[in-house]
């Protein structure tokens, strides 16, 4: 915070407590009896009339001790532009102090889970149940709390993974995240070459297509495409490109999906969860999603 700044918040502060002491001091002293039973705020109806007298001292004593209790805290704490009280408390410093307090009354339990393999704690109840808990506080929101994924999204269950399924590869997603990146074709291709290839893509996953057009879009395909998904539209794990023969889509399988994704291209990112849960943690995430995986199913809507 600039010094402007801080002195125009000290200002504004002490200013308001002074002012507030003085609004109490002038509106609650003490009057004459005699004079405050007649004198009244100038408000009659139906014969009753108001009376200005004092507020009783035991009320107007609470707000001056709600002054002296602010005025303690500002001294305290943090509250006095880039004053930071003589406690030199922050909330930064206190979550810190926490979340150290909390690692160290979990260290015995991940001590005991460092020296396992994934594949034996993808079997094991007790880092099964700490991985979920993890899995549902982060994970969750993009793949859904069953790990089958939405559009967008992928699916964490059908063993189809564009970055590797092993469990080294699974660890190496959470820990540092992933991003694929997919051009736009449609500027090269036009219109024409845009259904065309897609028309081609639909055949590599098995559909029924238009073999004219099928033929056309291999050639865009060869072309274009195969350097990153492989000559027989089988992927490529070192650059995260999908497999197109498995009929499993992250961003639909529809035709004008498809076309969309030639056309305009796609860009998918998952963050690296390493410096927000850890390492322990994140074994034990990947540890439930490798306890998830499931046979790869004959039909769907997303890939991994």
């Amino acid at each position: 915070m600039s010094t402007f700044w801080s002195l125009w918040i000290i200002v504004l502060t002490v200013g308001s407590i002074i002012a507030s002491w003085w609004l109490i001091w002038a509106t609650g002293r003490m009057r004459n009896p005699d004079e405050a039973d007649e004198e009244t705020t100038g408000h009659e109806w139906d014969g009753i009339r108001e009376y200005n007298n004092p507020m009783p001292r035991w009320w107007v004593n609470l707000f001056y001790l709600t002054i002296i209790f602010s005025v303690g805290y500002l001294i305290l704490y943090p509250g006095l532009g880039n004053f930071a009280g003589v406690l030199g408390w922050t909330q930064e410093g206190q979550y810190e102090d926490e979340v150290a307090e909390f690692e160290e009354r979990m260290e015995p339990l991940f001590s005991g889970f460092r020296e396992m393999e994934l594949t034996e704690l993808a079997e094991d109840e007790t880092a099964l149940a700490h991985g979920r808990a993890v899995f549902g506080n982060f994970c969750a929101t993009c793949h859904g709390s069953d790990a089958r994924g939405a559009r967008g999204f992928p699916n964490l269950r059908d063993a189809q993974w564009q970055w590797g399924s092993t469990p080294e590869d699974i660890l190496h997603s959470i820990k540092h995240g992933r991003e694929g990146v997919m051009p736009g074709w449609g500027d090269q291709l036009g219109d024409r070459g845009v259904t065309e290839t897609a028309v081609y893509v639909q055949q590599l996953a098995g559909r029924s297509a238009d073999p004219m057009l099928a033929r056309a879009g291999q050639r865009h395909y060869q072309q274009l495409c195969a350097s990153c998904h492989g000559p027989e539209g089988r992927g490529m794990v070192q650059l995260g490109a999908p497999d197109l023969t498995n009929n499993l889509w992250v961003y639909g399988s529809s035709f004008e999906a498809i076309s969309n994704a030639i056309r305009n291209g796609l860009h998918g990112a998952m963050p690296g969860h390493e410096p927000i849960i850890g390492e322990d943690r994140s074994r034990l995430v990947a540890a439930y999603v490798l306890s998830m995986m499931e046979e790869v199913p004959e039909s769907g809507n997303s890939e991994d």
